[in-house]
C-alpha cells in the first residue's frame, strides 16, 4: 500500500490557532470523528497534516502550496457558517487539483436542498413524502395536496438542526408559526412535508461508480408512547441524556420483513446514482406500516467515528475501520484518474 501526504481538512467554531495544533481539541468528545480518523490514517502508515477551517480560504491555498498534499480527507461541513457553503470547499479543492475523499460539488449541490433531492427522487419514480417549499419573505399558504400531520425544517440544514417537536404541526395556527421561526432562527427557506409513519431506518453506501450497500440501522424509540408521534430530533440524535430518558437508541434493523432488505439495497443504489453522489453517503428512509420504503433524505459525507451508525453498518459487513478509512483515501484518488 503507496503511504500517502494526507492533509486532513476540518471544521474549527471561529479562527483556528495559528499554529494549527489541535492536540488538545483531539481529546475532546466533539473531535472524536477527527481523532478517530487521523489516528486511523497515522496507524495505516499515512503522513497527516491537519488544517482547521472557518472562514478563510487562503488558509487552505497556502497550506497545499507550502505542503501540498497527495489526497485531502475532507471533513468541512460549512464556512462562514453556512452549512451550504461545504460545496464551495470542494470546488476549491477541484481548482487546485488536489484529490479530495467524499461527495464531490453536484451531489453536495444537490443533497443541501432537501426540495431539489426530492424533485429529482420523484422524477426516477422514487417515493418521497410530499412536499412544499416556503421561501422567506414569501405569504404562507399551505397547499390543500399537503395533509396533516405535516412535517417542518429548514430546507438547506442537516444533523437534525432545526427540527425538535415542534416540527410535528397539525394546524394551521401551528404550520405557520413553525415556519416563520425556521425563516427568523435560520435564515433560510422551510420545507414543510407529509409526515410518514413507519420505522426510522438508515443506510450506508460506499463507492463512486461500483456501491457496496452496508447492513442497516435502526433509531429505536422504545420509551415514547405508541401514539406518539417518533422522528429524529436534533435531541434524539445529539443529547444522550434525553436519548437515555426516552429510551432512543441505534441498533441494527432486526425483524425486517421479507425482501424489504434486498429492495433496500436496489433503492440505495439508485438513488445514490440519481443524486450524483460519489464517495460515501447515508440514506434516511421510512419504512411504513404497509410495507414502502419512503426517503427521507440523502446525507453525502456522514459522521465517521468509530462509533456513528456508517461505520459500524461497515464493520458489521466486514469492513474494519482502518479499511474503511483506507477504502475511501482510494475513492478520492480513483476520482482524479
Amino acid at each position: 500500500m503507496k503511504k500517502l501526504k494526507v492533509l486532513v481538512l476540518c471544521d474549527y467554531p471561529g479562527t483556528p490557532p495559528a499554529s494549527q495544533d489541535f492536540t488538545e481539541e483531539l481529546k475532546k468528545e466533539d473531535w472524536k470523528t477527527e481523532a478517530d480518523i487521523v489516528n486511523a490514517l497515522k496507524d495505516l502508515g499515512h503522513e497527516v497534516r491537519m488544517l482547521g477551517v472557518y472562514d478563510d480560504i487562503n488558509a487552505i491555498i497556502g497550506e497545499v502550496k507550502t505542503n501540498p498534499p497527495d489526497v485531502t480527507f475532507n471533513l468541512v461541513e460549512q464556512f462562514k457558517n453556512f452549512s451550504h457553503y461545504d460545496r464551495n470547499i470542494a470546488a476549491l479543492l477541484e481548482l487546485l487539483g488536489i484529490p479530495y475523499t467524499g461527495c464531490d460539488v453536484p451531489g453536495l449541490m444537490i443533497c443541501k436542498n432537501k426540495g431539489l433531492t426530492k424533485k429529482i427522487l420523484t422524477y426516477h419514480r422514487v417515493k418521497v413524502p410530499d412536499f412544499a417549499i416556503f421561501p422567506c419573505g414569501k405569504p404562507i399558504h399551505r397547499p390543500k395536496r399537503l395533509r396533516y400531520p405535516v412535517f417542518i425544517k429548514p430546507l438547506r440544514d442537516q444533523g437534525s438542526y432545526g427540527i425538535a417537536q415542534a416540527s410535528f404541526v397539525e394546524s394551521d395556527a401551528d404550520f405557520i408559526e413553525r415556519i416563520h421561526f425556521i425563516h427568523d432562527r435560520f435564515h433560510q427557506d422551510a420545507i414543510a412535508e407529509e409526515y410518514i409513519e413507519g420505522r426510522e431506518l438508515y443506510v450506508s453506501i460506499l463507492g463512486n461508480e461500483r456501491l457496496e450497500v452496508f447492513p442497516v440501522r435502526e433509531m429505536i424509540f422504545s420509551e415514547i408512547p405508541d401514539e406518539e408521534p417518533k422522528f429524529a430530533t436534533f435531541k434524539a440524535k445529539w443529547d444522550q441524556e434525553y436519548r437515555k430518558r426516552w429510551g432512543i437508541k441505534n441498533t441494527f434493523a432486526n425483524k425486517l420483513p421479507e425482501g424489504i432488505p434486498e429492495g433496500i439495497v436496489v433503492l440505495a443504489k439508485k438513488v445514490y446514482h440519481a443524486l450524483q453522489i460519489r464517495g460515501y453517503a447515508r440514506l434516511d428512509l421510512r419504512l411504513t406500516p404497509q410495507g414502502s420504503v419512503v426517503i427521507i433524505e440523502a446525507n453525502p459525507n456522514p459522521m465517521l467515528a468509530k462509533d456513528e451508525d456508517f461505520s459500524l453498518s461497515a464493520q458489521k459487513g466486514e469492513l474494519e475501520y482502518p479499511q474503511l478509512i483506507q477504502r475511501i483515501l482510494n475513492l478520492a484518488m480513483r476520482s482524479q484518474e
